[in-house]
């Protein structure tokens, strides 16, 4: 869920508060501002589709065929024409009537449906440890399994769920100008439901109003009831009581016992056959933090959005059939590092940070490798599905191009300049107007970590603030990094594969003489591929790492930075007429390469580009690269950190002492992007997989201490010059 306001609707409701920005603001610059709008031609780019490889039948029959015409509904906007009744009354009752016809479905048979589930079963039949074995009474047993549902939930009460989705009615509405959701994404929800399948809805929390938003968007739509895990040790029992009448789920203690413990089996078991949990808590916190700033607050508008279903049975059949040989990032980057080697083993990266749950470590080993693969369908899916906001577009501006200042003339080409290139990448953007209120409405919400100077003839110098300020705008700009991720890593490895040829200040002219094989660019960009954290590539676990590769180098030529260079004697690249290709390649399945494939490969060998010299493609580059420069410059600092950090210690203490060290750095150098705590984790979970640090469980918890590879000085310096490489300063 993504928040926003409308800058027309702003632009309306200025207060007293607000008088001393808009005297900054009115002077106007003598042009002609263009409207910002969030497509490019006629239609909206459609968002969040579900994996064509894994799911084909989902891909194909959940789509809604004319979504991209269908345009957004206002959930919280109930009139006289969404109830069955007309009239003056009505239309000052609407509200309380449109709760009343919401549909809640029954709950029925819940127990015997329970009862028949695989889990409970083999715990009745003695087959799991702690069972009740063959001669216990099968009436005893499911009076058991309905006395822990009973303590779970309980049958949800219609008139409690209407009276509250009234009041939650009542309290959006005062809170929201207006909720947001794509009719299309609706449409293919409804066609899922329509099935008779059960639907599981993953959300990303990006707000604190989820769990109480989701569930009222769901029920309004005639989804049903949401079921939401609550913690029954923070709740009294009267509270415990209505929030079951609600369909609220309170998992017994019994639940969280270890896998290997003896008590608690039937109710681990009725709870896994029970439960889809969502927590509840951060949206009360939400609620209080809103009720707090009632009144210095402007009403905002929220969107939801919900990316294309899919089918969990097609996908756990066809998921399987894309699996792979793999090897760990220790086996594939470290003797490169180390410069034992220089090949780049031909598999694929084998890196789960999924948490390693009880549920999950009761699933076999192959079960436990589906369900993390699954999740990174899932997480490509939502932030994919997901809008760039304006916020992210101005923090991404303002820190990766105009750190020391950008004035305001120049700055609005440049936000409507980078709004386009993220349509063009097939991404979808919340916002739209005119583009002047735009960007005032965007600096206005980022005004407590950028400062507007008044300069002469009536323009704006827009400075970032130096500190927290500079690590909030790489907080914000990581949301666009996504539409931009393959050209960035693209650019990082032309970076790297000029760093020992070019020196970094050389002019582009040099950079561009220097001859680029289309097998050293499919190496340096492998390399990046391994170090990166798979959570911030998005990568989905079908598609190959040199698939990806050969679609970043094409990014690159689309994009104009590369352009292709015909050596002498060789047919031209575009001369397609005279090539023949084997039966193997044209009957090669996609994705499918093999050591036995490295003929067909050969070809590229004859391949080379060059840096474009166009006069735009300079500052382009630099633009690129420094997208991932945060997460690198956290990496490469990380390194330097190895042979002052305090080891052996937990990982929370060693992140502790990392990000401090993040910290001191930036108030030096000035690099705040960098400072973030969520970085220096990355970096040890990094390192970790790398055999950098090792781990070993103590009484205390787990352990990390630096491996005897890089206990020395020299190894230490090979892996920050080995990070240091794809950055560009």
């Amino acid at each position: 869920m993504d928040t926003m306001l409308e800058a027309r609707l702003q632009t309306k409701q200025r207060n007293t508060q607000n008088s001393r920005e808009t005297s900054l603001w009115s002077s106007g610059f003598g042009m002609k501002l263009e409207a910002v709008t969030p497509f490019l031609g006629k239609y909206r780019p459609f968002v969040g589709r579900c994996c064509q490889t894994c799911t084909p039948k989902s891909w194909e029959s959940l789509f809604h065929r004319s979504i991209m015409d269908l345009g957004f509904c206002n959930v919280i906007l109930v009139k006289e024409e969404n109830t069955r009744f007309r009239g003056w009354l009505v239309r000052r009752l609407c509200c309380f009537l449109w709760s009343l016809e919401q549909h809640i479905p029954p709950c029925r048979d819940a127990p015997e449906k329970i009862m028949e589930r695989t889990g409970v079963q083999n715990v009745i039949s003695g087959r799991d440890p702690g069972g009740a074995g063959e001669g216990q009474v099968s009436g005893l047993v499911k009076k058991e399994v309905q006395r822990i549902l009973g303590h779970i939930q309980a049958p949800p009460c219609p008139f409690l769920l209407r009276l509250f989705s009234w009041a939650l009615l009542r309290f959006l509405k005062c809170v929201f100008l207006n909720v947001q959701l794509h009719k299309g994404q609706m449409k293919m929800v409804h066609q899922a439901a329509q099935a008779g399948l059960p639907l599981v809805l993953l959300s990303t929390h990006k707000s604190l109003l989820d769990g109480i938003l989701l569930p009222f968007v769901l029920l309004s739509q005639g989804l049903g009831v949401l079921r939401v895990a609550w913690d029954p040790r923070t709740c009294s029992p009267t509270l415990r009581a209505l929030l079951k009448k609600l369909g609220g789920l309170f998992l017994p203690l019994e639940a969280n016992l270890t896998l290997d413990s003896s008590e608690g089996v039937l109710t681990r078991a009725v709870v896994h056959a029970a439960s889809a949990p969502l927590g509840l808590w951060t949206g009360a916190l939400a609620v209080l933090r809103i009720l707090r700033g009632w009144g210095r607050s402007r009403p905002v508008c929220v969107r939801v959005h919900l990316a294309q279903p899919f089918s969990l049975q097609e996908y756990t059949i066809n998921a399987r059939s894309c699996w792979g040989s793999r090897q760990t990032l220790e086996q594939l980057l470290q003797p490169i590092v180390l410069g034992q080697c220089t090949t780049v083993p031909d598999t694929e990266k084998e890196q789960e940070w999924t948490p390693a749950t009880g549920p999950l470590l009761a699933l076999k080993e192959e079960d436990q490798l589906l369900v993390r693969r699954l999740s990174r369908h899932v997480l490509n899916a939502s932030v994919m599905s997901s809008a760039v906001m304006s916020t992210a577009i101005m923090a991404t501006l303002l820190l990766f191009k105009h750190q020391k200042g950008v004035f305001l003339s120049q700055l609005l080409g440049e936000f409507s300049w980078l709004t386009e290139e993220t349509l063009l990448r097939g991404f979808d953007v919340g916002f739209s107007g005119q583009l002047r209120c735009l960007v005032q409405h965007t600096l206005s919400l980022l005004q407590a970590h950028v400062t507007l100077l008044r300069v002469h003839q009536g323009d704006l110098l827009v400075v970032p603030r130096l500190g927290p300020g500079l690590t909030h705008l790489a907080h914000l700009s990581a949301e666009l990094l996504p539409a931009f991720l393959s050209e960035a890593v693209g650019a990082c490895a032309v970076r790297g594969l000029l760093a020992g040829r070019v020196p970094p200040e050389g002019p582009w002219e040099l950079q561009g003489i220097e001859l680029l094989s289309q097998n050293e660019l499919y190496r340096q960009i492998l390399l990046l591929l391994h170090l990166l954290p798979q959570d911030l590539l998005l990568l989905q676990p079908c598609q190959s790492s040199y698939c990806y590769c050969q679609e970043v180098l094409d990014r690159l030529i689309q994009c104009g930075l590369l352009v292709a260079e015909e050596t002498p004697g060789s047919r031209p690249a575009c001369d397609t007429g005279r090539q023949r290709l084997s039966a193997k390649l044209l009957w090669k399945p996609s994705g499918d390469f093999t050591d036995s494939d490295s003929d067909d490969f050969e070809e590229a060998e004859g391949r080379f580009f060059r840096l474009s010299q166009q006069s735009r493609c300079p500052d382009f580059f630099l633009f690129l690269c420094r997208l991932l420069s945060p997460l690198l410059k956290a990496f490469a600092q990380a390194a330097t950190f190895l042979h002052q950090g305090q080891l052996p210690d937990t990982e929370s203490g060693y992140a502790e002492q990392l990000f401090q060290f993040l910290q001191a750095t930036a108030q030096e150098e000035g690099f705040f992007e960098c400072a973030d705590p969520n970085l220096a984790i990355s970096a040890i979970w990094t390192f970790r997989d790398l055999g950098v640090l090792q781990q070993t469980p103590s009484p205390a918890g787990p352990m990390l201490y630096l491996s005897p590879a890089f206990t020395s000085w020299e190894n230490q310096e090979k892996l920050e010059q080995f990070i240091r490489q794809f950055i560009c300063s």
